[in-house]
């Protein structure tokens, strides 16, 4: 049958499309970073489109030209962001980059104002309206596209983990309500996409939250993959070496009465990572099927099946990431205001930006503070 033949298509494609993941993953951060912005480049370029099409906007004096414009002055400003974050020594140690960091902002800004003041200019009295809707349109799709793939690199430098996980578990989730649904499925969840079904976003729910558990537990015990991604300016290489923080090494951990006499066990060794790869699959399976109703909304509003046709049986790239972007947003928030303590590695960039009298000072500073609290031997107060 159709639905059958449908469900081998997009089976086969599922299956090559996590082969690729697992090999861009083993060709290391920089292809990573590459690959998330090839994937916002086409997400950008397949609602643009959609906007052209909708508003027969073809004849548009200058429009196409500014929406990669824009696109590349956003870029430009995020992309500078994280390399003045996490490449301090390669800046400091090239004139023009120097130059480049510490005006960053104020060239990204200068940047957009050219760009506006083209869009001002390139406005047609018979056009105004339709110019001013692409003008929002084009500024939408770089807020939902390029702000939030940003977010994804973001994520990716606080551990390959960060990065994996959420990604990992927002398939599973989207595979599982779809074999859920397929042969279980009976009863509809929301009529902006008839084909979701309840039994398949709770069989989704239960089957991502497991496997999210199990991955959390195999990815914790590698250091490649828990270890911040930094920049070592000597070999001008990325390095994922440290001392694991204390939510990727295990701990015993005391059950709940009611599950002790059940699984007659008192205490469980994990990884904290797994209990926090608990809120993150809950995250995906119930938040995150949203963005997929939203994407579901908006292509109904403009009356077409798919934001593009790139991948057979899929749609588009955005067909694909719809519900990745919302988790890379909740991944970041949640890395921010439950996870993320002081980044050494950050902070000492940051000193060796500073003048030599300055770093004197806080090495003076921090070294009458750690003898106060008894943390210097006598040896090495005296010494010092």
């Amino acid at each position: 049958t159709p639905e059958w033949k449908n469900y081998w298509i997009r089976g086969v494609l599922s299956i090559a499309m996590i082969s690729g993941f697992f090999l861009i993953i083993y060709m290391g951060p920089v292809t990573l970073i590459l690959v998330v912005m090839s994937v916002q480049i086409k997400c950008f370029q397949e609602i643009i489109t959609i906007g052209y099409r909708v508003y027969h906007s073809y004849d548009l004096p200058w429009f196409r030209t500014l929406s990669w414009y824009f696109l590349i002055c956003v870029n430009y400003f995020f992309y500078g962001e994280t390399v003045a974050d996490y490449f301090g020594a390669l800046v400091q140690r090239e004139e023009p980059l120097q130059f480049l960091a510490r005006y960053h902002r104020f060239i990204s800004f200068a940047l957009y104002l050219a760009g506006f003041c083209m869009f001002v200019l390139s406005l047609v009295k018979k056009h105004y309206r339709l110019q001013f809707y692409m003008f929002a349109w084009t500024h939408v799709t770089l807020l939902i596209v390029v702000t939030q793939s940003h977010l994804v690199i973001q994520n990716l430098f606080e551990g390959m983990i960060w990065f994996i996980v959420p990604i990992s578990i927002v398939i599973c989730n989207d595979i599982m309500a779809y074999l859920f649904g397929f042969f279980f499925g009976r009863t509809p969840l929301i009529k902006l996409s008839p084909k979701k079904t309840w039994e398949g976003f709770i069989g989704g729910f239960f089957s991502t939250v497991v496997f999210g558990f199990i991955l959390a537990y195999l990815l914790s015990q590698f250091q490649y993959f828990v270890c911040p991604v930094g920049f070592n300016s000597e070999t001008n290489r990325f390095i994922v070496e440290c001392e694991p923080s204390d939510i990727f090494v295990m701990q015993e951990y005391t059950l709940p009465t009611v599950l002790q006499n059940a699984l007659r066990w008192k205490t469980v060794n994990l990884y904290p990572f797994q209990i926090h790869s608990i809120s993150l699959s809950s995250f995906a399976s119930l938040i995150g099927p949203f963005g997929g109703f939203f994407a579901s909304g908006f292509k109904r509003a403009f009356k077409i099946k798919d934001f593009a046709s790139t991948i057979p049986g899929h749609g588009g790239i955005m067909d694909r990431f719809d519900c990745q972007y919302l988790m890379a947003t909740f991944t970041h928030v949640y890395i921010a205001s439950f996870i993320r303590g002081p980044n050494p590695s950050k902070v000492l960039q940051q000193l060796m930006m500073l003048q030599p009298e300055q770093q004197l000072g806080i090495f003076h500073t921090l070294h009458s503070h750690l003898r106060q609290r008894g943390m210097l031997p006598p040896a090495a107060a005296a010494q010092a």
